[in-house]
């Protein structure tokens, strides 16, 4: 490793870099794919991420050797510099070099949602009072309303890399679902279900809550790996259930089944595919959310130097294009 003994102290932010700038810092870890170039020679593409904004970078030596020592996630400290490719800057990685807790501020890595949690919060509270099943809607209020719970929503991510991954984005991911929702009730009233859609909305990701943690960049808990989120919102249910008289036993299935599908896909990670309709609907609208959510983000990031396309996309295979001017529509 030839990174130096004593690093800059100084934190370089995304947003300040300039071409021909050397770096030599630390950035939190996203989107990092292994490619092959038209020579067939293999290099890393990953991108730099802190509070102020995300910057892809490219490594073309010690791939293997070097590669291996971080994942998306992580924070590592980098030194390269900075070139323009296609009129956006781009950053080529010389070495890279893990760093321990304690070692970097974390809120100059973790950014927040655009939009004020407390304001989502209350607004997801009118969305619960809207719920007209007595057993749902005592459910949800009664899981919005615990104390703990709703700490964490004000401040928990929705994922560690790929979507809404910053403070508060699993509550800006669950209300943006929530509104889609209403709109879809009301489309094809009578044949969905309003409040078995704004429930998937709110427990499909609910238990990333203990799945996640920010304290020090976005990981994953002990029970987030050994029990994962959809598991944990089945407890939640059981729990929340057991506290209401009455609670009917197929209904408490029926919400555990949404959780238990929104995936989608057995391969995708769901142990059940969708069995009706509202399952299949939120299933689908959570897939659209969050890749929509993580186009925006690589759309935004792409932005700079006035192009037409975008840089090509692993995850969805394609490149996308940035010349339509939403302002003329």
């Amino acid at each position: 490793m030839t990174l130096p003994i004593h690093p800059p102290k100084k934190k370089q932010f995304i947003s300040d870099l300039q071409e021909k700038d050397s770096i030599h810092s630390i950035f939190l870890i996203s989107d990092k794919v292994y490619l092959t170039d038209r020579n067939g020679k293999k290099y890393l593409s990953f991108s730099l991420n802190d509070s102020s904004g995300k910057l892809n970078a490219r490594m073309w030596e010690k791939v293997e050797e070097q590669g291996e020592t971080f994942q998306n996630g992580h924070f590592v400290r980098v030194k390269g510099h900075v070139q323009l490719f296609q009129n956006r800057r781009q950053v080529v990685i010389h070495d890279v070099a893990p760093v321990r807790s304690g070692e970097y501020e974390i809120r100059d890595f973790i950014s927040g949602s655009r939009i004020d949690p407390e304001q989502m919060f209350t607004e997801l509270s009118r969305v619960v009072c809207e719920t007209k099943d007595p057993y749902i809607r005592q459910l949800l209020e009664n899981t919005i309303r615990d104390q703990d719970i709703r700490e964490r929503l004000l401040k928990s991510p929705a994922a560690k890399s790929i979507h809404h991954a910053y403070m508060g984005g699993l509550l800006e991911h669950i209300l943006s679902i929530c509104k889609i929702m209403k709109f879809l009730a009301a489309h094809y009233e009578p044949e969905l279900n309003r409040d078995l859609l704004v429930f998937g909305a709110i427990f499909h990701d609910i238990g990333k809550l203990w799945e996640l943690e920010v304290e020090d960049g976005i990981q994953y808990t002990d029970r987030g790996r050994l029990v994962g989120h959809m598991a944990i919102a089945c407890e939640l249910i059981d729990e929340q259930a057991r506290l209401i008289s009455g609670f009917p036993r197929d209904l408490k299935d029926v919400l555990k089944h949404i959780v238990l599908s929104h995936h989608g896909k057995l391969e995708y990670g769901s142990p059940k595919r969708p069995k009706f309709p509202e399952a299949y609907v939120v299933a689908m609208i959570d897939d659209l959310d969050s890749k929509l959510n993580t186009l925006w983000g690589f759309m935004k990031a792409e932005a700079e130097g006035g192009n037409r396309w975008t840089r090509y996309h692993p995850s969805f295979d394609r490149y996308f294009f940035l010349g339509l001017d939403s302002s003329k529509s």
